[in-house]
Order: C-alpha cells, then structure tokens, then sequence
C-alpha cells in the first residue's frame, strides 16, 4: 500500500514519526519541516497525487481533510483509502473507502500503532457482520451479484432474512458458518432452499443456480480443468469457447483453480493464455503420474501418442485428487486444424462430506490450544480425544448435541470404526491427541487408515510440551556458543530404539535433550547420558506440564533416577537435560551491535 501522509499541525509531526517507524510512508506539509517534503498549495498537489497512492492519511483537522479530497472523490470502487487522525493521536478515523479501499482496516492498524481509538463507522463493522463487498478478497474469492450491490449489502445489515448457500467446504465456508448472524440460514443443497422466505442468499459456490431472489455469488477456486490440444494448438477463441460451455454445465470459469496438462503439452501457447486469463495456476504431469487413474472414456489412440488413455480426464482428476469428473472429456475445434479437449474435476478437498480434523491439543492447559485448534473443536460433530493424555476441560469447547469419547478404552479398530461411522455420515470429526500430534503421536496408522479408505483429513499443530517445559523453566534451549541444538528423544522400554538413536550415542554432543515416555526407565536413562554427560550436568524433571498439578523438579543429572523414583512420577512426565537448563549466561547475538535487524536503522521511535 503505497501511503501518503499529510501533516497538517506541528503536533503531528511525532505521529507521522511513529507510523513511519511501522510503514513505508511519504510524508508532506505546507510548511517548512525537517525531513518532510514541503508543497506549495494542499489541495492542488491532492488532486495531482490522489490516484497515485493507495491511502491518505491526515493528520489534523477532520474538516480540512474532508474540504481538501471532496473535490476528487469518484467511487469507492476506485477512490483510495482516506483516514483522518486528530493531532493528539486519540482518534484515528476512516473517511472514504473504508472496505473496498481498506481505511477500516488503515485505521485499525494505525490505532494499534498509537495506542489510539479506531472510530469506525461503517454498519457491518459495529455490528460485527461480514463485509460482503470485500469479503471475497478476503479469501480469494471472484465475487458476482444479481441485483445492486448496494442493495444486496443494505438487506443483510439491516437484518433481512438471508439464506446462505455452502455447497463446497474449506476454511472460509467453516468460518462463515462459525460467525453466522441470527438472521442467516445455512444451506448446503441449492434445492433445500425455501426462498419465498428471503430476501437475500449468499451462495458460495463454483454453480451457476437459477434463483428468483437476489443473489451474492462468491466464487472459490475449487475447478480443475485438464487440457488436451493440437500441436501449436491457436488459442483464439478458446478461452470463450469453454466459458460459454462451463455456463451450459451451470460451472463459473471464475471457479478455475487449476489448468492442467501433460509435459509432452508443457509450452503450448493455449495452457499459458488460458492460465493467465483465468488467473489459475499451471501444473504438469508425467504419463507414469497419471496410469493408475481410471478413465470413462479410454482411447488406445491417444495412448499411442501421449502414453496415457486421455490426456484432459486423466490429469484434471489428477490435480483435483478426485475419481469423479463434473464434465467428462470434451472434444472441440473453434478454427479449423485446432482441435483441443477438455475435462473438468472438482477439488476433492472442497467436496462436501466427512472430515476428519487431527488436532494438537497442547501440553494440557486448555487456554494453551491454538486458536484453529478450538475453532476445530467448537465445530466438531465427533472429538475423540486420548484419554488421561488430554485434560477433558479441553472437550468443553465442544458444540450443543457433539458427541465426546475417550479413547482410553477403545482398541485401534473400535476408534477407526467411531471416526468412520461419523465420517460415512458426511459429519466432521476431530482425533485430539496430547501435544503435537507429530511427536509420539501415533498418528501414523491412523493416516494409513484413513489413506485406504479414501477418508479426507488434515492436521492442526500443537503446542509440544518440549516447549511449555522450557517456559516453565524459564529457560531457552538454544545457549550461543553452548548449544544450538534440541534433541527430542525417548529411552529404550519395551519399543526398542534404533540402534543409531541409543540415548549413549546421542549424548555425546551435550546438546539440549528432551526425553519423552521414560520416567519408569529412569535408572537406565541417567546411566546412557552420563556416558557423556558431566554428572552436575542441570536436569529437570517435568509432570504434567501446564495441567493444573504441574510438578517441576529440578536437581543434577547424577540425581535423576532418585527424583524420580522419590517423587514416584510416571506417565505425562518429561526430563530435560542439559547446561540451558536454567542458563543466563551468554549474549545473544541477535542483541549485539553487529546485528541490526531487529531494528530500523535511524528510528529512535517504535509502537
């Protein structure tokens, strides 16, 4: 955003200061001021300069700012963002284009920056509802409307009945289901649809629907488009060919994710036009990519010369990850000697259906989950969570009417039965597992699982206890010139270890070790460090790290077995050892003077 400031007042000289220490700004008066460029008449270098940057803020008056844009003022749609701060800094205030311009969101910004009050009128703003007009942007959607734009935003934030139409699903449509207001009601099937009930609908969809009402279409990216073609294939005409066709199957081109190819077709001029018209991303494949996918149309022709049985089907539902085409392969030729195919797939991710949500739990403090990860199991139909791993407060964020189970007593097969009943349902579940699932997780077969059956899933990280254990002890794990390096290891029990991570061998680099699952091996833990470690060397023992009886001890690792044994900790218990155990000495170079870029060379200033 390539931002002008205008200082109108000696006061706000400081302010242009500070926001200049947190953006790159250009800033002017009519007076003579240090660093500032100086412009002879305010409103004749506005209206030379108002298209040239893409926000204006003032510093000062609230009526000169006003009385200097007025005359340049076109459209919102084309204005740029204008904020007005008064010159003590207290009110930061959007004049024009405060949602397709961005002053609503300048003015947060520069607020925050301040230490300021952001005074945001905009109705949807105060009322906490969606900005329809730039919420497309804000996912990446192409936004279209049947009716005024103008109309259809007055009906929604004036509380008119609206339906709101979900027939794909990624994080947006989970976002706007979560933030729905009282007056919206959420479909998933176009034909579901009462609409004499409304005055409005929504649809966030890649299908063209024929509705009676006013219509707000958002349009994902969620289409995969494979490309056949001719050699030197001439893309005239092409491009409204396939768009006038998608239209007669009820698709958006607006939808295109994707347009794909196989390499022998890599540098047609047809799939570069196409991609950069639809604004899609290219992507290619090899015929051993493509030969376990199952086609309805094969043709030993096309194989003979390609290597595979069809070049358009084979690599949309390739790209798409999906099995079914939403339009089979389709031959065409707009000018003779042109002949092209394509096919189209939607993004098996953006399917409507079951889900499965692998969630990161945290180390156990309810509050310690990340802010997906409670938004995952406010939503979830079914969490299954593991047992005495997983503090239970952390399901009471669960929804009215969600199923919660332990998994404590569930055997592998009866938990894959649970998540796939529910799954089968078209319902979304979330596994909670404690810390990060990636580490002693045994999230493993459970992915296989669900891989063999089709079942789509996604991970959502957590919080490991390696980390809360080193905020517990006030400590940071990485010392310069002492340690660079954390090591995540277990001791040897009934899972043996590989023969090249025996805990003896990793001790010899005295790096920081975070020893999970060992507490009842104690014994034969501190005998393998000590190997390598000195035995004054710092250890800490850590139980239930972040849970309400979180217990620390700490001592020398010639002790270890004996805190152990003396405190009789077992389960959720991690040892930490090593010389940042506690360490304060040695200065991070980040800090010295031969680093600066932690800071803004020049700026005394900061927010």
């Amino acid at each position: 955003m390539k931002t002008a400031i205008i200082i109108l007042s000696d006061r706000g000289e400081e302010i242009a200061r500070k926001i200049g220490s947190e953006m790159e700004v250009e800033v002017f008066s009519v007076q003579e001021r240090k660093g500032v460029v100086r412009v002879e008449v305010l409103g004749e270098f506005v209206g030379e300069n108002f298209s040239r940057y893409s926000a204006w803020i003032f510093i000062g008056a609230l009526g000169i700012a006003v009385r200097t844009i007025a005359p340049y003022l076109r459209s919102k749609y084309t204005d740029p963002a204008v904020v007005s701060i008064d010159s003590t800094g207290h009110y930061v205030i959007p004049v024009v284009s405060g949602h397709v311009g961005g002053a609503n969101d300048l003015a947060c910004r520069l607020a925050r920056c301040l230490g300021a009050e952001a005074v945001v009128t905009t109705q949807s703003d105060k009322a906490g509802l969606w900005a329809l007009d730039v919420w497309g942007e804000k996912w990446g959607w192409k936004t279209e409307h049947i009716g005024p734009m103008n109309q259809l935003i007055a009906s929604f934030v004036n509380g008119r009945p609206t339906a709101l139409l979900l027939d794909i699903q990624d994080d947006a449509t989970a976002e706007m289901k979560r933030t729905a207001p009282a007056h919206v009601d959420i479909y998933y099937r176009q034909e579901a649809i009462p609409e004499e009930k409304y005055e409005l609908i929504i649809a966030v969809t890649p299908f063209i629907y024929e509705f009676n009402k006013p219509v707000l279409y958002y349009r994902p990216k969620v289409l995969h488009l494979g490309i056949g073609c001719r050699k030197n294939c001439d893309p005239v005409g092409v491009k409204e060919y396939i768009e006038g066709d998608l239209k007669r199957h009820c698709l958006s081109a607006a939808a295109i994710r994707v347009v794909a190819t196989i390499g022998l077709k890599k540098e047609e001029r047809l799939l570069h036009d196409l991609a950069e018209e639809w604004g899609a991303e290219i992507r290619i494949y090899l015929p051993e990519q493509l030969q376990d996918i199952e086609l309805p149309h094969p043709s030993e022709k096309v194989y003979e010369v390609t290597g595979v049985y069809g070049v358009a089907e084979s690599v949309a539902l390739k790209s798409a990850a999906n099995t079914d085409l939403l339009i089979e392969k389709q031959r065409a030729c707009v000018t003779e000697g042109n002949q092209f195919t394509y096919a189209v797939a939607l993004d098996k991710v953006a399917e409507r259906g079951g889900f499965i949500e692998i969630v990161g739990a945290g180390p156990g403090d309810p509050e310690l989950i990340s802010v997906r990860g409670k938004q995952m199991l406010e939503r979830a139909d079914l969490i299954l969570y593991a047992g005495s791993l997983v503090p239970v407060e952390l399901t009471y964020y669960a929804k009215a009417g969600a199923t919660v189970r332990s998994s404590a007593s569930l055997t592998l097969e009866e938990q894959f039965a649970l998540m796939k009943e529910f799954y089968d349902k078209g319902l979304f579940v979330v596994r909670l597992h404690t810390g990060d699932p990636c580490i002693y997780g045994a999230i493993q077969e459970q992915m296989a699982f669900f891989d063999r059956y089709g079942m789509r899933y996604h991970i959502t990280p957590g919080i490991s206890s390696f980390l809360a254990a080193a905020a517990a002890l006030h400590s940071q794990f990485t010392i310069p010139e002492k340690t660079q390096t954390i090591i995540l290891t277990r001791g040897e029990g009934r899972t043996p270890m590989p023969e090249k991570e025996k805990l003896h061998l990793l001790a010899r680099s005295q790096s920081t070790m975070c020893i999970f699952l060992s507490a009842s091996i104690a014994e034969e833990v501190q005998s393998e460090l000590m190997q390598h470690y000195p035995p004054e060397t710092p250890v800490a023992v850590c139980y239930h790290l972040t849970w309400k009886d979180e217990k620390i001890f700490r001592g020398k690792l010639e002790d270890l077995a004996a805190i152990i044994k003396e405190k009789q900790l077992t389960l959720t218990t991690l040892i930490v050892v090593g010389e940042a155990v506690g360490n304060r000495s040695g200065l991070s170079k980040l800090y010295s003077g031969h680093f600066t870029h932690l800071f803004r060379k020049g700026k005394e200033e900061s927010c």
